[in-house]
């Protein structure tokens, strides 16, 4: 699946928009994004939760900037491509309390994200 995404794509920002549509294409729901800092280390996880799920505690407009946030920091980082790769690829699904990871690797810009 790697083949899929061309030299532009993989340099390109990932948009909240994007994202959105892979999620939804893939597994027909929104999941929640989250980036977690655990030591030195960053990761992405696709947590269990979903937008149109009924006890999802935040709206739209809330997950949108959520994400959008989480998306700026991705693509600083200049990680896009790896993410929008591993979005199409990633294997198994969230279920609750098991949510999927991608450890980040960043040049000297991403320990301005840890603290």
């Amino acid at each position: 699946m790697l083949n899929s995404i061309s030299k532009s794509q993989s340099i390109n920002p990932l948009d909240v928009d994007e994202v959105i549509r892979f999620l939804r294409k893939r597994w027909g729901v929104s999941y929640e994004l989250r980036l977690v800092v655990k030591g030195k280390k960053i990761y992405l996880q696709i947590m269990w939760g979903f937008l149109e799920q009924q006890s999802f505690d935040i709206t739209e407009k809330d997950y949108c900037e959520n994400l959008s946030k989480v998306l700026e920091v991705i693509n600083r980082i200049g990680m896009s491509g790896e993410v929008r790769a591993w979005l199409l690829q990633v294997k198994g699904k969230p279920r609750l309390g098991r949510a999927l990871s991608l450890p980040l690797k960043g040049d000297d810009s991403l320990e301005e994200f840890v603290i």
